[in-house]
């Protein structure tokens, strides 16, 4: 018998004979966001507010955009991102040491989310592995205005739960016990996001 079996027998036997318990399960279910929020204007303000660079541009304008953020940069690009959304970076390699040596990651996303400011991917066409989006030290994710959701029921209701999900509420940040901020430790130091309207 493991250690595993061991603690859960334990925990049976503790339990047995004790009544079973309903317990209340009151999860919100809808959003906070007014029905006629400016779910664009939100979710923009609140990507803001965890120090990222946001953009909210005509379709159009998108391209040029990326194009520019990403000149003379080697750039991971991931399978199914829209060739125009490429900016014609220098792609960078697959391997581990190419993606640490990457200057960042260019990707879309699977839905986003206006009351939390969070992109979430799910590996779809265009996000790239979790490794893509978590070695390089720069990310740059296009989100289109209809991806953008009010809550997060809405955004978990357009996901599927078997796919591999990566929530990114800004840059990747962490502070220790004396709170001392460190960017960087568990995904890209920089986040900047452009939303295509």
């Amino acid at each position: 018998m493991g250690a595993r079996e061991e603690i859960l027998g334990r925990i049976r036997q503790a339990v047995r004979g004790a009544p079973e318990v309903e317990i209340p399960r009151a999860y919100r279910t809808a959003p906070q966001v007014d029905d006629t929020a400016d779910l664009v204007g939100l979710f923009a303000e609140r990507v803001r507010d965890y120090g990222a660079v946001v953009r909210v541009l005509p379709a159009a304008e998108v391209p040029a955009a990326i194009a520019e953020l990403v000149r003379g940069r080697r750039m991971v690009i991931p399978d199914g991102l829209p060739p125009e959304w490429s900016g014609g970076a220098e792609p960078a390699g697959g391997s581990l040491a190419e993606l640490d040596s990457a200057d960042g990651v260019v990707t879309g996303c699977a839905v986003a989310i206006a009351e939390t400011g969070t992109i979430v991917l799910d590996t779809g066409p265009g996000q790239g592995t979790r490794v893509q989006s978590l070695v390089p030290d720069y990310h740059l994710c296009v989100v289109r205005a209809g991806q953008i959701v009010a809550g997060v029921p809405e955004a978990v209701a357009r996901l599927d739960p078997a796919r591999p999900l990566t929530w990114i509420s800004g840059p990747s940040a962490t502070s220790d016990i004396e709170l001392n901020r460190v960017e960087g430790v568990h995904g890209p130091r920089t986040l900047e996001v452009i939303v295509s309207t």
